[in-house]
């Protein structure tokens, strides 16, 4: 039976003693990458298309193998290697996180895959940029600015069109210092954008409800030009999805201020959004 074998980020196993990259029959490596295609949108915080890479041995001995990960452009790519210590009928996989400058045009790509003769290509479609119009989230997949973000989370975990509580972790953003407040949490738009709405999401799922582990107390803030206008406030928060509408406005950045947390450590928020109405 197959064995998997996952290696996390892009740290490549140790190499075992006495089994030498020479011992390598190319045509015994099995290349694969899933899923196909993956899809990725040209916008800085939007969800990268990741694709996970595998190396089957399906040669008598244990090998050394190295793939080669290359991309067309515009496509960029978080690993450029793998090198991996591959044992008999073992697939060992890693993650590729790929992703594509703003502004570049839809269309399809390739990932090529080698090791030694032994190739394989994966497919990338970029597709167009979610409508910014009126009724759409204005403020989905682009980028996040924060006082702060904690090592376990990302930047852009809360403006990346994921509001489910349950999958906290994985999505979300919460601040780096804990205890201490205001923290901030907004994006900065590339060209002024009319705003009226601005929904706040934070933490509420069966184990970390909102009214013990949510946002308290908030500022809902835009900025024009160099001003910074509040335009909501919310004080004894203890509901998870929150939304402040104000007269439209064309603003320059979007912004949450959090005083206070309902435990008073981390500001946790699941999801920004904002709307023209």
């Amino acid at each position: 039976m197959k064995r998997v074998i996952a290696l996390l980020g892009a740290v490549p196993l140790l190499v075992v003693p006495a089994v030498a990259h020479s011992n390598v029959k190319h045509h015994d490596i099995e290349l694969s990458a899933t899923p196909q295609p993956v899809e990725v949108v040209p916008l800085p915080c939007f969800p990268s298309g990741r694709l996970t890479l595998g190396m089957t041995n399906a040669g008598r001995k244990p090998v050394v193998a190295d793939m080669r990960v290359s991309g067309e452009d515009p496509l960029v790519l978080s690993r450029r290697q793998l090198s991996s210590y591959l044992p008999v009928e073992q697939l060992v996989t890693a993650p590729l996180d790929v992703t594509v400058p703003r502004g570049t045009a839809p269309g399809s790509f390739t990932v090529d895959l080698a090791v030694g003769r032994e190739t394989h290509k994966a497919s990338v479609v970029v597709k167009p940029v979610p409508p910014k119009g009126p009724g759409d989230n204005l403020l989905l997949g682009e980028q996040a600015v924060a006082s702060s973000t904690h090592g376990n989370m990302k930047l852009c975990g809360g403006v990346d069109g994921n509001t489910d509580s349950e999958q906290w972790g994985a999505s979300g953003w919460h601040d780096a210092t804990k205890g201490v407040f205001p923290d901030t949490y907004g994006v900065d738009f590339t060209a002024p954008a009319t705003v009226g709405r601005i929904t706040l999401q934070t933490l509420d799922s069966a184990r970390y409800p909102a009214a013990a582990m949510g946002v308290r107390d908030v500022d809902v803030r835009v900025r024009t030009g160099d001003t910074w206008t509040t335009v909501g406030q919310i004080r004894g928060n203890v509901q998870g999805l929150r939304e402040v509408t104000f007269a439209p406005v064309a603003a320059d950045s979007v912004q949450v201020v959090v005083l206070d947390s309902n435990d008073h450590g981390y500001s946790r928020i699941i999801e920004l959004e904002a709307f023209s109405n």
